[in-house]
């Protein structure tokens, strides 16, 4: 085990015993959204995950520590610290841990820790990816070379609707990163069910999930599964209130010259302002529902 990383009590004994176990991403309880929000929405994730028959590993860096597998309190913490705590990348980690902070773990980070601990589902809300205009800026999202290089099943609700959804789809592609639509042929766009692109492949069960992720990790394939799952239909934003969202946010962001990694936790805030709170409520729905597919595949898998 790497020295620099803690594994709970829970989710070794659950590792030990080939229980079911789903890795859970901690951006979202520091940037994602605010206190007490964040930290509500932290726990009713984790008890989706063990009502559907899997044992939460929520992911984070802690005084240097990799942690798979947070305490409640460990969770306050971060819901209280917000935006203090740094948002770790696959960069920032060595700076991190050599000087004993604290990082919240971006869907990169936490594949890496989810893989060092031998956890293989993940489930968060949704990736990163190709920005817009980024055959000018080249800011792409770390999320896509993990996919491309570490063996984690990764369950979101597509790519974020900020982003240019079919360059991202390129791009996966070229790393070799399968597109599964979990229910569906159309890759989800985060607050909406469609998106206009299609995906690699459809299945329709968790059953189908683990056995292609089983088939893969069996063929010594390098890379990661990515699992998307549209946003439950009664959650689901008007494609045109999100889209002139959108475009105001990117306009605003370009205005104040934000770039890197500021880039996404402002449009994603500004998304929410612009829309009243719904896209944050959506954002809620959206990842309960991929923690229940994550949780029922993770105990497929297991079997």
């Amino acid at each position: 085990m790497n020295k620099y990383l803690d594994i709970s009590p829970e989710v070794k004994k659950a590792l030990e015993e080939g229980k079911p176990v789903v890795a859970l991403e901690s951006t979202i309880i520091s940037h994602g959204m605010p206190y007490p929000k964040n930290v509500e929405t932290a726990m009713l994730v984790e008890k989706t995950v063990r009502e559907n028959g899997a044992v939460p590993a929520t992911i984070a860096i802690i005084g240097g520590r990799l942690k798979a597998g947070l305490s409640p309190e460990e969770i306050e913490y971060l819901g209280k610290a917000g935006r203090k705590v740094a948002k770790a990348s696959r960069r920032d980690l060595a700076g991190i841990v050599a000087r004993r902070a604290d990082g919240a773990t971006t869907v990169t980070t936490t594949m890496i820790i989810a893989h060092m601990a031998g956890i293989k589902v993940f489930a968060t809300g949704g990736i990163g990816g190709v920005h817009r205009g980024a055959e000018t800026t080249m800011d792409i999202s770390a999320d896509l070379e993990e996919l491309g290089s570490t063996p984690v099943m990764v369950v979101c609700a597509g790519a974020k609707s900020i982003l240019d959804l079919g360059l991202t789809l390129e791009y996966l592609e070229t790393k070799g990163v399968p597109v599964i639509g979990y229910g569906t042929d159309e890759l989800p766009a985060f607050y909406t069910r469609k998106s206009g692109f299609g995906v690699d492949y459809r299945v329709d069960s968790p059953e189908e999930l683990a056995a292609m992720f089983k088939a893969q990790l069996e063929l010594g394939m390098k890379g990661g599964m990515l699992v998307t799952n549209p946003i439950p239909e009664e959650y689901s934003m008007d494609k045109a209130v999100i889209d002139a969202a959108i475009e105001q946010a990117l306009k605003e962001c370009k205005e104040q010259g934000i770039k890197g990694k500021e880039t996404t936790p402002f449009l994603l805030a500004k998304v929410v302002e612009l829309t009243g709170g719904d896209s944050l409520e959506s954002n809620i729905k959206l990842v309960l529902n991929n923690a229940a597919v994550a949780a029922k595949t993770a105990a497929e898998l297991c079997k």
